[in-house]
């Protein structure tokens, strides 16, 4: 039972090592590593590098694919680009198998790392922003090495409770069986890097040879398949061809890399003999980052292809007409708030081209929207957004938060006009005093548009504004005109009211595009876009 105790609090000390110092990285890094993702990521080709590296450096893949598949349901990257980061982040991820076989093995950190997770206590208790930060990786960090010290002891007295000689022997049914163990352990530990770990481990203290712990990593690779399918359930359509993107990818390496065990031991031999031997878990770790960078280099050149086919597999659902509020996406708020700006975007869109088509000045005239259905989907929107979560955060994400928060209100409020005084729209549409002020709602309508989609927040936002001081400055002279005509009876009391509701109806409207105009602006200048 001691053994087994050991065992156990040396795996779980891993994850626990893992989970702070990726979160440590992420706070000190995660800005620079999304803005590396969008700035870098033009083909699959720099999507795979920059992949691969900012998930090298946060030590998580989930990490980069989360944002990866923010981009995307921004719109602010190509699904196929987006493919490439995820191909990298694969790649990228393997970096722990070298940091456990070069550091936990060749170098006794086990000691050494105890007074680097004091220090790196130290400095997340007193210290503050990216130094406090910073203390929790190195925290993290050392306590991967006290977690594989605490499991290598561990290992040494298993030798007589487990009979190894008892695993599968080696041929092909016996290693899909060893496959489908790394698979298992992956699934428990929600780790492929704490399977990848507890292999080299076991490697390391000669319990099992090269193809054994060849096809435990390889389950591990796939493992972590399972896991990103079942997260996609009930998420967005881009979340979910992420998912199978994954699933396929790694299933196609995880083959490539069964086939290729035999060979790899055979080259090996030929290049580094008596490695299998002497240093058997860098062996593994080659093999691991081998077959995962092949795998890489042989799908990068057919990405196109291959995202179509995703596309056709995983077709829009009626419940993706708007896919980007992924709730898979609230666990990074970056992403999460990427999300939330371009559907506010959307709304802005379709309920001023609404607004368009209510005054008559859509020529061939367009189709409604469906407002009771964007009521629907507004709700859903301030709900996405009460449910980002930035753990009490302050500064740039929290300003960003409350200008999409004052411009969801803003848009329902538009929203109400549209739908509960569609006979306001009517009546300045048929007035003729009125037809400067359509024409001017017209020119802007159009031009804030096109600057919204070039991401010209600020010019958008001035032309609003001059619209809705336009609009305002109009009012009192045309009220003076419609009561004037009221007291000499050109105009009856019905007829006059319904004018004077209609200018306010008019200038109400313009006023809720001037403030999302406005609120976006200032959603853009946190973002630093």
């Amino acid at each position: 039972m001691q053994i087994l105790i050991g065992v156990s609090g040396g795996l779980g000390l891993f994850l626990i090592g893992m989970i702070l110092m990726t979160e440590g990285l992420r706070a000190v890094a995660g800005d620079a590593m999304r803005a590396g993702l969008m700035r870098f990521t033009r083909t699959p080709y720099s999507g795979a590098l920059t992949g691969a590296i900012s998930t090298a450096i946060l030590q998580s893949s989930s990490a980069t694919t989360v944002a990866a598949v923010g981009f995307v349901g921004a719109e602010l990257m190509s699904f196929t680009n987006a493919l490439g980061i995820i191909f990298g982040a694969n790649l990228g991820t393997t970096m722990t198998g070298w940091l456990v076989a070069l550091l936990g093995f060749k170098l006794d950190l086990g000691q050494i790392a105890l007074p680097l997770v004091m220090l790196g206590a130290l400095a997340r208790l007193f210290a503050r922003g990216r130094m406090a930060s910073g203390g929790l990786a190195l925290a993290g960090f050392a306590l991967i090495f006290v977690g594989i010290d605490t499991l290598q002891a561990g290992m040494r007295g298993l030798e007589g409770l487990v009979d190894f000689t008892a695993l599968p022997a080696d041929s092909p049914a016996a290693r899909l069986s060893l496959v489908a163990i790394g698979i298992v352990f992956t699934l428990i530990t929600q780790s492929s890097s704490a399977a990848v770990a507890a292999t080299l481990t076991v490697l390391n203290a000669g319990f099992i040879d090269f193809p054994q712990a060849a096809c435990l990593v390889i389950g591990a690779d796939v493992g972590t398949t399972v896991t990103a399918a079942l997260a996609t359930i009930g998420a967005s359509l881009d979340a979910r061809r992420t998912g199978l993107s994954h699933v396929i990818y790694n299933l196609l390496t995880g083959t490539l890399a069964f086939v290729l065990i035999g060979p790899f031991m055979a080259l090996a031999g030929l290049l580094a003999p008596g490695l299998e031997t002497r240093d058997p878990e860098l062996l593994l770790v080659g093999f691991h980052s081998g077959f995962n960078l092949l795998g890489t280099l042989l799908v990068l050149p057919v990405a196109l292809p291959f995202a179509h086919l995703v596309e056709r597999l995983v077709p829009p659902l009626n419940s993706d007409a708007h896919s980007a509020m992924d709730k898979g996406l609230l666990g990074d708020p970056r992403a999460a708030l990427d999300a939330a700006q371009r559907e506010v975007l959307q709304g802005y869109a379709v309920l001023t081209a609404e607004a368009a088509r209510q005054l008559g000045l859509r020529d061939p005239p367009a189709a409604a929207a469906d407002l009771p259905q964007w009521q629907r989907y507004l709700d859903e929107l301030q709900n996405y957004l009460s449910s980002i979560d930035l753990h009490g955060t302050r500064g740039g994400e929290w300003d960003r938060l409350l200008a999409l928060v004052h411009a969801c209100d803003h848009l329902q409020r538009l929203h109400e006009r549209l739908e509960e005084e569609q006979g306001r729209a009517r009546t300045v549409a048929t007035a003729a005093a009125l037809d400067l002020e359509r024409l001017a709602f017209l020119a802007a309508e159009r031009s804030i548009a096109a600057r919204l989609e070039a991401g010209q927040h600020a010019a958008a936002h001035d032309e609003a504004d001059a619209l809705a001081g336009q609009i305002q400055a109009s009012v009192a002279p045309f009220r003076e005109s419609v009561t004037a005509d009221m007291a000499s009876h050109a105009l009856s009391f019905e007829a006059g009211t319904e004018r004077l509701e209609a200018i306010r109806w008019l200038e109400r409207v313009t006023h809720h595009l001037a403030r999302i105009t406005l609120h976006l602006q200032r959603a853009a200048d946190a973002s630093g876009r």
